[in-house]
């Protein structure tokens, strides 16, 4: 049985994770990879180089060509293959490349808080899961669109929990897995939300998909998030942080497109800034034999989003003693 079949056959089983910063260990100090069973990816979306559809055949290209082998992308930039998925597939063949997993986007309808709109958001899901599954991906990662105006209500979480938990019930059926990501400026964002999300649904269908470094922006430490919620997560995403917002940021409310616009005004950086402790994540990781996807993630480049990468996958061979 291959690692992918053992995957899609274990979606009940349980998973973890951990943050920090300082002086990075050499990779004699590295933790050792030997107990956790973690497949390395990257989403290849990086502005400005590789953001829009336009620019993913390039991305593909240059992620190949720095040694990468799976990769993460959005629903929206794939329109060429909705209906032809095997052919992605072959592409990405002839490019040594395999697809982790394809985030929801527009045209997707994203209103999980919507009880009128939960058929229809369970449906166009759905469908994005048979375009996944075609291609052999083992989970789905959504995000959950803009913000609630006035913020999340209790009956507002108990919406979502049930559109969640019935999406994830049926993706489970499927034999794929199901996880949501928390991220800055959506409908899932807050300590708060993570919070309440992860306590109204079912375990057994609905996973976490931690952001390093959205969680820390959001307030939010990503070694407690592991320890907490290991059982939950299903995939990381990796982006380093400063080191003044260590264990969470603490500064005044950053408005939607108020950063990450240009080279200097970015809030995420490539691994080994030292705002996230990810030799600590990988140590938890190691103790609690867990089994997921590590998927490196730059939302803007400060050079070139190939640069970044190579920095990136620089980190997690040396630094973490991990194959990518």
């Amino acid at each position: 049985m291959t690692r992918r079949e053992l995957l899609l056959t274990a979606s009940s089983a349980l998973l973890p994770a951990a943050c920090a910063s300082g002086p990075q260990p050499s990779p004699e100090q590295a933790p050792s990879a030997s107990a956790a069973d973690i497949t390395v990816g990257i989403t290849s979306n990086t502005r400005p180089d590789w953001s829009g559809g336009e620019n993913f055949l390039l991305s593909l290209d240059a992620c190949a060509a720095l040694g990468y082998h799976w990769i993460e992308t959005f629903y929206g930039y794939l329109e060429p293959w909705w209906d032809e998925p095997q052919k992605l597939v072959d592409l990405l063949a002839e490019k040594g490349l395999k697809m982790e997993t394809v985030s929801n986007s527009g045209p997707l309808n994203m209103r999980f808080q919507d009880p009128a709109a939960r058929d229809e958001v369970i449906a166009d899901h759905l469908r994005l899961v048979d375009f996944i599954r075609a291609m052999g991906c083992d989970h789905l990662k959504i995000n959950c669109g803009a913000p609630n105006p006035g913020g999340n209500t209790e009956e507002i979480y108990r919406e979502q929990a049930k559109t969640f938990d019935e999406l994830g019930k049926r993706i489970s059926d499927k034999g794929l897995r199901f996880g949501i990501h928390a991220h800055l400026w959506s409908q899932f964002e807050t300590p708060r939300d993570v919070e309440r999300i992860l306590e109204l649904t079912d375990p057994r269908h609905v996973w976490f998909v931690l952001d390093t470094g959205h969680v820390t922006m959001a307030g939010m430490d990503s070694l407690e998030l592991t320890r907490r919620y290991g059982p939950r997560i299903i995939e990381y995403h990796l982006k380093d942080v400063a080191p003044k917002d260590k264990g969470g940021y603490k500064g005044p409310p950053m408005a939607s497109g108020s950063v990450n616009n240009t080279a200097d005004d970015r809030i995420f950086f490539e691994l080994g800034e030292g705002g996230v402790d990810f030799p600590a994540i990988l140590a938890h990781l190691n103790e609690i034999a867990w089994k997921g996807w590590f998927t490196v993630e730059l939302d803007r480049t400060g050079s070139t989003a190939k640069q970044s990468a190579a920095t990136s996958k620089k980190y997690i061979e040396e630094v973490l003693g991990l194959t990518v």
